[in-house]
């Protein structure tokens, strides 16, 4: 084997890992769902302003994964990532999902999905 060179992505190679670590997964495991479904959700106020949000969606195998939670520093500690954590998690119960997946730093809001 020839040496091989470790570069930096372009989009087009980002697909094609992605791709080809789906396309082995899909060969091990069948598939319950025939794509990923996205499930994007931001909570704002009477005036438009954006307090938070969650990004995430419907893998293959029915989990909901959440990819992103964030909510604006000033409105933490007042129910709304509970709130957006709630609907996501009813939309793809409601779309098939039977599982959640999501992961955090310990300096993030560890506690906060304990709950």
């Amino acid at each position: 084997m020839s040496p091989i060179h470790i570069t930096p992505c372009t989009p087009e190679q980002i697909q094609q890992v992605l791709e080809g670590l789906n396309a082995y997964n899909l060969r091990q495991v069948p598939p319950l769902a025939a794509m990923w479904t996205p499930l994007e959700f931001v909570a704002t106020d009477s005036n438009g302003n954006t307090l938070g949000g969650v990004l995430g969606g419907i893998g293959y195998w029915n989990g909901l994964e959440i990819k992103v939670l964030w909510v604006s520093e000033y409105y933490r500690s007042q129910g709304i990532g509970g709130q957006l954590i709630a609907h996501i998690e009813q939309v793809a119960q409601a779309k098939g999902a039977t599982m959640a997946m999501l992961d955090t730093f310990d300096f993030q809001a560890k506690d906060f999905y304990l709950k």
